[in-house]
């Protein structure tokens, strides 16, 4: 099972995969199916094996292309599914599985940059229904009240006077709820 990459060619003989060099593939266990992994690699220039990201728990527990995953018994549905999973399921797996469990866990912006950043182009989209929630997570990541404030500021002169004033609204309202 492939996921979470570039597709692969793959050569399957038996229970055994063969991976062609240069080729980045995820594999592993999914929450309802387990597997055993031993690696044999050769070596080109002294070099073997390039390990890439982590694999997140949000990523671990994302559908296979078998179809979306069902969460475990005892468990709460992510935020998506609870919103519009009955509605659109695609967009909430969507949502759920590659902006949080992939965009979102990518290690080259911290959290915090990434909410700022959000943030950023709500406010300059005029979206203040999403900024309410994203300024929530933006906090949750450490952003401070003044980090925001600035941003708004400093946006009125890019994105225009309107959405900074209706973004001061909406932050105004989800600081104060602290």
């Amino acid at each position: 099972m492939q996921r979470w990459g570039d597709p692969i060619e793959e050569i399957r003989q038996g229970d055994a995969v063969w991976i062609p060099p240069g080729q980045k593939h995820w594999h592993g266990a999914a929450p309802d199916n387990s597997m055993a992994h031993i690696a044999i690699s050769e070596s080109l220039d002294g070099k073997s094996v390039e390990w890439m990201e982590k694999v997140s728990d949000a990523q671990y527990s994302a559908p296979s292309a078998d179809g979306p995953a069902t969460p475990a018994p005892g468990t709460q549905p992510r935020p998506s599914q609870r919103a519009i999973g009955d509605f659109a399921p695609k967009l909430a797996d969507l949502t759920d599985n590659v902006l949080y469990g992939d965009v979102w866990e990518r290690p080259e912006l911290s959290k915090s940059d990434r909410s700022l950043v959000t943030v950023a182009a709500l406010i300059a989209m005029n979206r203040p229904d999403q900024l309410r929630s994203h300024l929530v997570k933006a906090r949750e990541n450490g952003v401070k009240q003044e980090e925001v404030v600035e941003t708004i500021t400093h946006l009125a002169f890019y994105a225009g006077w309107p959405n900074a004033v209706t973004a001061i609204a909406v932050a105004k309202e989800v600081f104060e709820k602290k």
